[in-house]
């Protein structure tokens, strides 16, 4: 392992460690990470400002709120359509006479504010069209607190050429986890890194008994209150599969020392597992605004940012092994992830055609992992020998969304006839 290359989140390394009140850039203000993160910030005005907010453009009420509690500079809106309506939500927060923050709007618009100038980047966005703000914070030198997974997977390759030693703290609950632990020894102790899965809706069940799975049953999560994709992800597992590859690209560590264990209880977020037989966990209830304090706080911690254990209750702690018949996910994910190249963003864009077919009522529970493993393995292996570009990934994309999208047409044409 000494001989590896530097792994892009590493607790020993921190990019620019600042003390004193950090401004911060949160990107998705009004997706879950992010309207977690403002309730940290405005419980901690003497660490944190906010200088800037971007959302979808699906919910300027509050974004419009969010701005005035915080007192952005610049709010902006990937839809330009939403414009109209944001800027009458912010002049109905707004006093009279008083500035409205300037607004920006168009798909460029999140980049924009990763560039701009601060301490920290919150990527809170969900989905790879996180990529591009991701590579523009790290060009523009911010520390990059990750919790859009998805920009590191489908461009691993790019993120890893623009980010600097310990600029990349990851905010996602497990890698948070393994961030925290693997500052206990140095990386030639590691043996294994051991990421924790709840088990989602239907741990326990096998393949045919999730055959007619509804849309209601698969966003009932027992731990986690989360959007609808990402709850979707983590009743397939595919969340976790997407996981593994960031915990490899993240940490530098083979895809062969990187297991997963259901743990349903979701207190142990993940652990690590050294040389010396010694396995540390961290361990936290289900919250993520602890997460997101790690993420924007690193190397400092946030007083009571979450909720402690009481321990004078007793509680059960279970781990089970993870069942990959039931659940596949995870070993495409691993073979996707060995790939490299364009195949990662394959896996994730056809995985989230997939996820809004069946959201949709278009394709059956068990046709989300069927169809993903029909276009990865129409994919085939990527060729090698040429540096990854973000043209590469867009018409990887493009084509893993059209193919999945046909397949899915076809599967339900199929189940009707």
């Amino acid at each position: 392992m000494s001989d590896s290359p530097a792994p892009l989140a590493d607790p020993h390394l921190v990019f620019d460690a600042a003390e004193g009140r950090r401004d911060l850039v949160i990107l998705g203000s009004t997706g879950s990470i992010g309207t977690q993160a403002i309730d940290l910030v405005l419980r901690n005005p003497d660490r944190f400002r906010v200088t800037a907010l971007s959302a979808a453009g699906g919910r300027v009420a509050l974004l419009a709120e969010q701005a005035r509690q915080l007192r952005v500079r610049t709010v902006a809106v990937a839809a330009p359509d939403a414009v109209p309506a944001l800027r009458e939500a912010l002049r109905e927060q707004y006093g009279a006479g008083e500035p409205l923050p300037e607004i920006l709007a168009g798909p460029d618009a999140a980049a924009q504010l990763a560039a701009s100038d601060c301490h920290t980047v919150l990527n809170g966005i969900t989905g790879s069209i996180g990529l591009a703000p991701t590579l523009a914070a790290l060009e523009a030198g911010r520390t990059l607190a990750l919790a859009n997974k998805e920009s590191l997977i489908v461009g691993g390759p790019l993120v890893k050429a623009l980010a600097k030693p310990g600029q990349i703290i990851p905010v996602d609950s497990e890698h948070a986890a393994l961030f925290q632990a693997l500052g206990a020894g140095t990386r030639a102790d590691v043996r294994k890194l051991v990421v924790t899965a709840s088990g989602g809706p239907f741990r326990g069940r096998t393949r045919s008994e999730l055959a007619d799975v509804t849309r209601e049953q698969a966003l009932a999560h027992p731990t986690w209150a989360m959007g609808p994709v990402i709850t979707i992800n983590s009743a397939t597992l595919v969340n976790k599969g997407l996981e593994v590859i960031e915990a490899h690209l993240l940490y530098d560590i083979p895809f062969d020392r990187i297991e997963v264990v259901v743990h349903p209880q979701s207190y142990v977020h993940s652990m690590v597992e050294f040389t010396d037989g010694s396995t540390l966990a961290q361990a936290t209830p289900p919250d993520m605004r602890g997460p997101i304090a790690i993420g924007l706080g690193w190397p400092l911690r946030v007083p009571d940012a979450a909720p402690a254990f009481d321990w004078s209750k007793a509680a059960s702690w279970e781990f089970f092994p993870l069942d990959d018949e039931a659940f596949p996910s995870v070993g495409l994910a691993r073979h996707v992830g060995t790939l490299g190249a364009t195949a990662p963003a394959v896996f994730n864009a056809a995985n989230e055609e997939c996820v809004d077919a069946f959201l949709a009522g278009r394709l059956p529970f068990n046709g989300i992992m069927d169809t993903v493993t029909a276009v990865v393995a129409e994919h085939g292996t990527p060729a090698t020998g040429t540096s990854l570009t973000v043209a590469d990934v867009l018409e990887a994309e493009t084509w893993a969304r059209t193919r999945a999208r046909e397949l899915s047409a076809k599967a339900t044409a199929e189940a009707r006839a």
